[in-house]
């Protein structure tokens, strides 16, 4: 019988790799705690009705890409494809819009959605998300765009680029809709079956289509932007407007449309020239009447998702390799040796450096390549000799260097070791 193996479309995050998303959860919370964010959780199941009221029934999403089951209780449970209607339904559900004032919230996890594997798009996905309810300020869609160009210029990332839109208010894109439909019938042959599929359900989403005919045939299609009122076109204009004099470069894209029903007024995608087909690492807008549709008040929202698969794939190309440091590996030999060696890490931790004990109890030259392999800064050495005398070898990886020290020593004066550690690093 062959052994079991993970599900296709999921994945394993290895040790080697975790670093990585540490790193950018890390980058990440700094970021946010500093622009008065604060981190919401939310279940990874939800009722189905939630995502079929707030993302739309005809969305490729709720159409054809979620996992929904029936639980014993025979309700229909849907396990997330994103993170925006969880997060307001929490809103709701606790009265969150009560405190007043502007609500800025952050979250990250897994998502799930059936589409087909490739390159940084899994079907166990992760997001890490921002969510702003109740501010129609155009600041508020300035400000959440500037923090993600914040956090992916934080993280080193290069050759990005931001494409910017508006869709108007409810109005405006139902006046849209009904000209591209318009637009579009008399073309239906020259589309690819999706299109066509699309064409009544959710026409928005024919342009986001890849297919070269269909993109043919969009040449000549309507423009959005001209169907946007007189206020919804001054709101665009504030917006831009607020974006040059935070210095946010960015593109019009009057075919960036979202694919979720719930948007409205500002819609946007930080791309990649680094990732071919998949080239959108962060997405969002402004989705005003969710809030209401989903049985709350009227809230103003806006909010974005980077999909963290896609980032770190980024990342890797930039920094490969991101293993963390350790200060200290430490072998040992003998009973009274291997006794005081944990004692030692442990005592070493406290003080807050970071220790691996080697505990094979092989012979002290297998140790001693490992303690090479390992990355550390220094080798801790401890045998019948050292345990006797309450001592401990110290040996510098890098330079050989190696000296005798009492144990006692080398935990009396933390930060003297820490330099010794930082001045190692520097020299390697």
């Amino acid at each position: 019988m062959g052994s079991i193996q993970a599900l296709r479309g999921t994945r394993d995050i290895l040790p080697e790799e975790t670093s990585s998303w540490q790193r950018v959860e890390s980058v990440a919370r700094s970021i946010l705690g500093r622009a008065a964010y604060q981190e919401i959780r939310t279940p990874i199941f939800e009722q189905t009705d939630l995502f079929e009221r707030g993302i739309g029934e005809a969305t490729d999403v709720v159409g054809k890409e979620m996992y929904s089951f029936k639980d014993r209780g025979d309700r229909s449970l849907t396990l997330r494809p994103e993170g925006t209607a969880g997060v307001v339904r929490a809103f709701i559900e606790h009265g969150l819009y009560a405190q007043g004032g502007v609500q800025r919230l952050w979250y990250t996890g897994p998502m799930f959605r059936y589409e087909r594997p490739q390159a940084g798009r899994q079907r166990q996905f992760h997001q890490l998300g921002v969510e702003v309810l109740g501010s129609v300020d155009p600041r508020a869609d300035a400000e959440a765009i500037a923090i993600a160009a914040d956090i992916l210029r934080a993280l080193g990332l290069k050759d990005l680029h931001l494409a910017l839109n508006s869709i108007g208010n409810t109005d405006d894109r139902q006046a849209y809709r009904q000209a591209l439909i318009d637009y579009l019938t008399p073309h239906q042959a020259e589309l690819d079956a999706d299109s066509r599929d699309r064409l009544s359900r959710n026409p928005l989403r024919i342009l986001d289509s890849k297919d070269v005919g269909t993109q043919a045939v969009l040449q000549q299609a309507p423009n959005i932007l001209e169907y946007l009122s007189p206020a919804s076109q001054t709101r665009f204009e504030q917006v831009k407007k607020l974006l040059d004099t935070l210095g946010v470069t960015y593109q019009i894209d009057a075919r960036l449309v979202r694919g979720l029903d719930y948007y409205t007024h500002t819609v946007f995608e930080i791309q990649s020239d680094n990732l071919g087909a998949q080239a959108t690492v962060c997405a969002g807008g402004r989705y005003d009447g969710l809030v209401t549709e989903l049985g709350g008040p009227a809230t103003a929202a806006v909010g974005w998702a980077i999909g963290l698969e896609r980032l770190i794939l980024l990342l890797q190309q930039l920094q490969p390799s991101m293993v963390t440091k350790v200060d200290f590996y430490l072998v040992s030999r003998g009973e009274a040796a291997e006794a005081q060696a944990l004692v030692l890490a442990q005592k070493l931790r406290q003080a807050e450096f970071s220790v691996e004990l080697d505990l094979s109890g092989s012979a002290f030259g297998k140790q001693f390549k490992r303690a090479d392999r390992s990355g550390a800064v220094a080798c801790l050495i401890l045998g019948d000799a050292e345990a006797e005398t309450q001592t401990v070898q110290l040996k510098w990886l890098k330079t050989g260097d190696q000296t005798a020290i009492a144990q006692a020593e080398l935990l009396s004066d933390p930060d003297t070791l820490r330099q010794q550690i930082i001045r190692s690093l520097n020299a390697s």
